[in-house]
């Protein structure tokens, strides 16, 4: 009782663990009601796979309790211990009495499992504010990690002495005698950590990438470009960055460190493969794959499909009128490469959200002369003031180590996240206040996002829809890239564009930053519509307080979806091959 900010360590460690004692007894009985009383009204539990087998988000002690009234006696779950490694600690509150956060572990019937829990004193006694429970590995299919890993080739008893590891490992790419256990479309960043997850549980994937190299899907983006998210938040599962690494990486290098990733952790890859036909059979529950390959056709048989090429889904293209009128260039801001091409040239970009942004300061900085067409509002950051707003204590120099930032991340529903957003908005606009008038001084229209989530409500609800500035705000303000406001395209003229409201712009090149439909197009184009129209739409916070579609069952039987930012899918690949190991060794409870 009565622990605060200046409390000791050991005195947050108790009072964490007399909580959890009760915790633990209440979860080992199967008492649901026991744990209830150590909930606070307002709770939010978030559990991933570990009593559920799925992802989801209960608020409140009325949803809780059927979580539990559901799952919990199933589940079996024992030895609930504390996790002293990093923490417990206080965390003080601007507007609240402050929070203690500590980890636990803990096993079920079928998984070793981990747990977090932020507990607050109310009324003389701690009440959890937020709970997750989480899986980390299967029993029997535990990850080869540690204790774990294998000895290596030439030193495992009865280990053939003829073939050394790069003929194993070209046997094993090559799949000739065998058909993989899942294929997995895409080689970016959530294709590369779901292999790699799946890989050390023991199953059998193969990744398929239509460009010739893995990395591919950053190294021929637009020449300047520099990923916004900071390194703390960008390690891929397994293999942290250098700490030498730059806080924001180049594309070319994210390019060439995944190229090295897939070598490291022995991911079976096959480059400039093309998936041309899908074919579902429900009685054998297996699908066929045809593939083009540099060496001719193949034919894949497997259990599980991973769309793995992308949240953003297929370039949306609008069919504006008169396109056969212009003779210059047109494309998607997808195909961009370097502004060095249109030194001395005219552009008109249209869209102005990332893409939008980066592309005309990409432009303006080779020499061209540039427009941005504003098509509607849009929500502005400076990288300085807004990334560590967005990304907090947790991923950052000083921070927790990233497993534990992980666990953090994840024990925060999304519901909270985007509430928190909202005070994270309003502070970085009064530290931006300046640039952001220097916009509005300009014509150029702002808004704060869904609901006043700003990016985050954003990045959740579609993808996109806002600019981190990384320099083209101060180059619109001050005039140096031209700004077309309100209206959008009507159509293309043979001198350029004409907008909605009549005016006309002159351009050698027109770069459409009009964004990507769904992702479920992109499963459509290549699985049809009768698989299609089965799947939900990706991205979204759903009821379930869950994104769509991602890292959980779909509605079509063996396909998933994988995407997001690398800190997502560092988080969240180990879920999605929890739940496909889990099919592929038949453990899944009905």
């Amino acid at each position: 009782m009565g622990v605060g900010a200046e409390s000791s360590p050991d005195e947050v460690r108790a009072a964490f663990e007399d909580w959890l004692g009760a915790l633990a007894a209440g979860l080992e009985a199967a008492d649901g009601s026991a744990v209830l009383e150590l909930v606070d009204p307002d709770c939010w539990w978030r559990d991933l796979l570990a009593l559920s087998w799925d992802l989801g988000t209960y608020h409140g002690t009325e949803r809780i309790s059927g979580l539990l009234g559901q799952h919990l006696h199933r589940a079996a779950v024992t030895d609930v211990a504390l996790d002293a490694e990093f923490g417990p600690r206080f965390v003080a509150e601007d507007d609240g009495p402050g929070t203690i956060e500590g980890f636990f572990t803990f096993q079920t019937a079928e998984a070793w499992c981990r747990g977090v829990a932020r507990i607050r004193e109310v009324d003389g006694g701690w009440r959890a504010w937020t709970v997750m429970t989480g899986m980390e590995d299967l029993k029997g299919h535990e990850r080869a990690l540690g204790a774990r890993r294998p000895t290596g080739p030439r030193h495992e008893v009865g280990a053939t002495t003829q073939r050394n590891w790069k003929d194993q490992r070209e046997a094993s790419v090559a799949f000739d005698d065998r058909d993989p256990d899942v294929v997995i479309l895409g080689a970016g960043q959530g294709g590369l950590a779901l292999a790699a997850n799946l890989r050390l549980m023991g199953v059998d994937a193969l990744i398929l990438e239509k460009s010739e190299r893995v990395g591919d899907g950053w190294r021929k983006r637009y020449h300047s470009l520099v990923l916004h998210d900071p390194v703390w938040a960008d390690h891929l599962p397994y293999l942290p960055f250098p700490r030498s690494w730059p806080i924001y990486s180049a594309k070319d290098k994210i390019a060439d460190w995944f190229e090295f990733y897939a070598q490291a952790m022995e991911l079976n890859v096959w480059c400039s493969a093309d998936m041309t036909d899908a074919a579902y059979d429900e009685a054998a529950r297996r699908w066929t794959l045809t593939v083009q390959t540099p060496t001719g056709p193949r034919t894949l048989v497997t259990r599980d499909v991973v769309l793995a090429t992308g949240a953003a889904g297929e370039p949306n293209i609008p069919d504006f009128p008169g396109r056969d009128l212009f003779p210059g260039t047109v494309y998607h801001s997808s195909r961009h490469g370097s502004g060095g091409d249109w030194s001395g040239k005219r552009a008109v970009v249209v869209g102005a959200c990332n893409s939008g942004h980066d592309i005309a300061q990409d432009l303006y900085e080779a020499g061209a002369e540039v427009t941005l067409v504003q098509r509607s509002s849009t929500h502005i950051i400076s990288q300085e003031h807004g990334i560590p707003a967005i990304f907090g204590a947790n991923f950052t120099e000083s921070g927790p180590p990233t497993e534990y930032a992980d666990l953090l991340a994840s024990a925060f529903p999304w519901p909270l996240v985007l509430e928190a957003a909202k005070q994270g908005v309003k502070d970085t606009a009064e530290k931006d206040a300046a640039l952001l008038a220097s916009l509005e001084a300009v014509g150029f229209r702002l808004n704060d996002g869904p609901d006043g989530t700003g990016l985050m409500g954003f990045a959740l609800a579609k993808g996109g829809g806002y600019y981190i500035d990384v320099g083209a705000s101060g180059l619109i303000a001050s005039g140096k890239i031209a700004l077309a406001q309100g209206s959008g395209l009507a159509e293309f003229n043979s001198t350029g564009v004409r907008l909605a409201d009549g005016r006309e712009l002159d351009a050698d090149l027109v770069v459409l930053a009009t964004g990507y439909s769904n992702m479920r197009e992109t499963a459509r184009r290549l699985f049809g519509s009768g698989v299609a129209d089965k799947l939900p739409l990706v991205l979204g916070v759903g009821e379930d307080g869950e994104i769509g579609g991602l890292y959980r069952r779909t509605g079509q039987d063996g396909f998933w979806y994988m995407g997001g930012p690398l800190a997502w899918v560092r988080i969240y690949s180990k879920h999605l091959a929890l739940q496909i190991a889990a099919d592929q060794a038949g453990i899944t409870p009905t």
